[in-house]
């Protein structure tokens, strides 16, 4: 852990909360800033469905494949060093996505992109802990969470506004530049208010562990990506295999560096522990199918009826709004007394949610956007159900010292989840992309077997949360993502 030379005074507490919260604010927004802005970059790039994908996933991807070694770097280097290198990183991809002169080029920056991001976002919460008194950590988590909960909501909005305004011809590049003066402003800050740490001169890194991580999360993705347009063939289920046992050696690897006496990037016995590895193939399956459901139907929106970028980013609060009332009935009144139970009370209401939807777009009068409305409020309650209770009802089955890396490895599975959910129901979509309202419902359909499924396995969650003096951080993580 970095450890700062001394705990920040009370009258820059609220500075330093604000200086954290724009940094990573300004990388939530770009894993659903981007959604809108499809059409226009195939106006602009030729960009293809495929090509799409990556854009959109491929940052995602590099971000939920580092999350956990940046974390470790932070404890390494200190959490100064790599929060305002990850920040510099970040601000110069953005530059470079914002100048992309062709489709190649813009997803190899948003995949760097997503490097940078994994190196900053960690060391946010660990600088608030690391630098803050107990009582201002609790007032400042009250705010992290809640905030950047909204961030998530605001994405598509800010992003839609921005295509539509159109500054000077730029387009969808403003989706991007928009994080340069951001950035800069967000690193003079950083430079000023976030205090310097020793780190651990002495932590090993496990690098090859790391590699492990990022091999087996590009096999997985690559394959879902490229699948249908290359019709299925024999290499795209060996990658996915290899992705299956990648994972295998890397649980495997973290257990052997640790009979070693190192440092392992995830703690070995959160493998051993079935609830909590069920938990994570649920938050994979949730946040996959959540994010990916979103996404097509900005797509339909934008495709299929003709919307603008700015139409199709206010065409998602119905969602959005749900999910936050979802969210605090959750969080306020039914996730510490039920603990599982509301994960399957959410998913339930969410799956209410996806077949209201599926029947909306079933008439074949013209379509208004009121006509999707009830589905997608109904379909974001339950979301927001679930999203406030995740993580902490996973994390009731570790043990205490467990926790941070646990939380860890839950971020990560979270934004890697998202990147194949995003690949597999693009896919779907984009598959009867003649008749958009058909190929959105068949990725409903898709969604209606992904909350199955999360049913399927909730009675080996974990029956209780974690007690009431974690929460504020799990919460806080949460949102983030």
């Amino acid at each position: 852990m970095s450890v700062p030379e001394e705990k920040t005074s009370p009258r820059a507490v609220w500075w330093l909360l604000a200086t954290v919260l724009v940094v990573e604010l300004m990388d939530l927004l770009d894993s659903t800033i981007v959604n809108v802005a499809g059409p226009s970059l195939e106006r602009s790039l030729g960009t293809s469905p495929v090509g799409l994908q990556w854009v959109i996933g491929g940052y995602a991807l590099t971000l939920g494949a580092g999350l956990v070694l940046g974390g470790r770097l932070g404890d390494r280097y200190g959490r100064r060093p790599m929060f305002l290198f990850g920040l510099v990183a970040f601000t110069l991809a953005s530059l470079l996505c914002a100048i992309a002169p062709s489709a190649g080029l813009l997803i190899t920056f948003r995949l760097v992109q997503g490097v940078a991001g994994a190196m900053m976002l960690p060391q946010g919460l660990g600088i608030l802990r690391d630098n803050l008194a107990p009582r201002d950590l609790t007032k400042a988590l009250a705010v992290f969470g809640p905030v950047l909960g909204l961030g998530g909501v605001l994405g598509p909005v800010l992003g839609g506004a921005l295509v539509d305004w159109d500054l000077f011809g730029l387009g969808w590049r403003l989706v991007f530049l928009v994080n340069v003066p951001v950035g800069l402003v967000a690193l003079v800050l950083a430079r000023r208010l976030v205090p310097r740490g020793t780190g651990t001169p002495g932590l090993r890194v496990d690098i090859a562990g790391a590699v492990l991580v990022a091999a087996a999360s590009a096999l997985l993705v690559l394959p879902l990506n490229e699948g249908q347009a290359a019709g299925w063939p024999l290499w795209t289920w060996l990658s996915l295999t290899v992705a299956a046992l990648g994972y295998v050696a890397f649980a495997l690897w973290q257990r052997r560096i640790a009979r070693f006496g190192r440092a392992p990037l995830v703690t070995p016995a959160l493998f051993g522990k079935p609830a909590f590895t069920v938990g994570l193939a649920a938050v994979a399956l949730f946040f996959g199918g959540m994010i990916g459901t979103q996404l097509v139907l900005t797509f339909f929106l934008q495709i299929g009826q003709g919307f603008t970028a700015g139409e199709a980013g206010l065409g998602n609060l119905p969602v959005a709004l749900g999910t936050a009332v979802g969210g605090g009935i959750s969080g306020g009144l039914l996730a510490a007394k039920l603990g599982r139970t509301v994960l399957q009370t959410g998913a339930v209401v969410q799956l209410a949610g996806v077949a209201w939807l599926w029947i909306s777009l079933s008439g074949t009068g013209e379509f208004t956007i009121w006509r999707i409305v009830p589905g997608g409020v109904v379909a974001g309650i339950g979301a927001g159900i679930v999203i406030a209770a995740v993580f902490n009802t996973v994390l009731g089955a570790v043990a205490d010292d467990e926790v941070g890396s646990a939380s860890g490895v839950l971020t990560a599975v979270q934004a890697i989840g998202g990147s194949v959910g995003v690949a597999v129901f693009s896919t779907v979509f984009f598959a009867d992309i003649a008749h958009p309202a058909e190929g959105f419902r068949d990725a409903l359909v898709v969604q209606t077997v992904v909350i199955g499924l999360f049913l399927l396995i909730s009675p080996l969650f974990p029956r209780r949360a974690r007690p009431e003096e974690t929460e504020a951080v799990v919460v806080a993580q949460a949102g983030a993502r």
